[in-house]
């Protein structure tokens, strides 16, 4: 039986009931989740090894690659550009960014860069994994690239490149680098361990992540998903806008190489620890301690969840719902109720904050099984602290 390691408030411990049943039935190695209620931490709770093959144990202060996570904390920043009146997103991407209006994209606006309805999932030509790193080669390769779609259109999840087109807009509109942005203006004041290119004095802090086999549901339903044709049947077509959009950097990049965990990439390189992800999301929706106004105004918060896109995904072959940059709850991406948005790492890892129950939810692991946008054990969790408020309110 796994030790799981940290507290809970009282009412709250059916979630550290869930955590540990995901070490014993849902093959978890290395995990940690966090759960702010009205800007309080109700739940901190940690077990397992920082790599998921070895024997380190995860502490209180070990970090994780978050993968897609990332997106949902860059999303932030062009919502809080918005409110300062520094970026309209009703304005052509080329308002900011001259060149990206190249080979038919005069007419993508900045919304439809954050929704993913731009039309440049994929690269003709991928980057190699030192370009897709470099801060230059991403942005001249999608402002070069041709649309896959009308932009505008439809949708399609910009698994890779949006690493490029939101880091690109973030320093033409502010003249810093997006990593530098949340350092600044988010991490820093609210004093999260969350980093968007983890500094060379913080990678000892960084567990090593791997894939890890995904285990049967002992109750006999498979923990995995297999719809008639689902993401992991189109990622194995090499002509698919799944594998080429998923492919956009090729051969992946080793994510546990600290020059890929510096990079500031805000589609995958994030750094974070569950309990900086959790007060980033409560911060976003309320008061936490250290800061006595939420970051997004009422107007803003009510921007960052309105739907921009949902239906079919061109390249996760799912109905997915998507706001200006953040993934809403949905079927594809099941979150603790209707008014959830955040986002979810491939592999596991997950984050997002619900205003109607004050709650900010992260949770980070290092064994990376085959789920895209609803991971077993993140569900788990959630289902136990959707109980858990149920509880209470009754």
């Amino acid at each position: 039986m796994v030790d799981v390691h940290g507290t809970v408030a009282d009412g709250f411990e059916p979630v550290r009931d869930a955590f540990a049943r995901n070490f014993e039935r849902r093959g978890e190695h290395g995990a940690a989740v966090s759960v702010h209620r009205d800007g309080r931490e109700v739940v901190n709770l940690r077990a397992g090894t920082t790599d998921p093959y070895g024997t380190e144990p995860w502490t209180e202060g070990t970090a994780q690659v978050v993968r897609s996570v990332t997106k949902g904390v860059a999303a932030a920043v062009p919502m809080l550009l918005h409110q300062r009146g520094l970026l309209d997103l009703d304005a052509p991407v080329g308002t900011y960014w001259p060149e990206f209006k190249a080979a038919g994209k005069e007419r993508v606006l900045v919304r439809h860069l954050l929704a993913h309805r731009a039309g440049v999932p994929v690269l003709d030509t991928p980057l190699t994994p030192a370009e897709a790193i470099d801060g230059e080669s991403g942005a001249r390769a999608v402002a070069a690239q041709p649309p896959a779609w009308e932009p505008g259109a439809e949708h399609g999840y910009h698994a890779q490149t949006f690493s490029w087109l939101l880091a690109e807009l973030v320093h033409r509109v502010t003249g810093r680098s997006i990593g530098r942005w949340v350092a600044e203006e988010i991490a820093g004041p609210l004093g999260l361990d969350l980093w968007i290119g983890l500094p060379a004095d913080r990678q000892h802090r960084a567990g090593r992540i791997s894939r890890v086999e995904t285990p049967e549901d002992p109750a006999g339903r498979g923990l995995r998903a297999r719809p008639k044709r689902s993401v992991s049947v189109a990622y194995r077509d090499p002509d698919s806008l799944t594998r080429r959009a998923f492919g956009a950097i090729d051969p992946l990049p080793d994510e546990n190489d600290p020059a890929y965990r510096a990079a500031e990439l805000p589609a995958s390189s994030g750094v974070a620890t569950a309990r900086a992800l959790s007060r980033f999301y409560a911060a976003l929706i309320g008061p936490v301690p250290g800061a006595d106004r939420p970051l997004f105004a009422p107007a803003t918060l009510t921007v960052a969840r309105t739907e921009e896109s949902a239906g079919p995904d061109r390249v996760l072959v799912v109905n997915t719902r998507f706001g200006p940059g953040h993934m809403l709850h949905g079927p594809a991406c099941p979150l603790l109720a209707a008014g959830s948005f955040g986002h979810p790492g491939r592999g596991g890892s997950l984050a997002f904050g619900d205003p109607e129950a004050g709650v900010g939810f992260g949770y980070v692991t290092n064994g990376l099984q085959q789920s895209v946008t609803a991971d077993p054990r993140a569900q788990a969790l959630i289902r136990a602290l959707r109980d858990c408020l149920a509880e209470r309110a009754a």
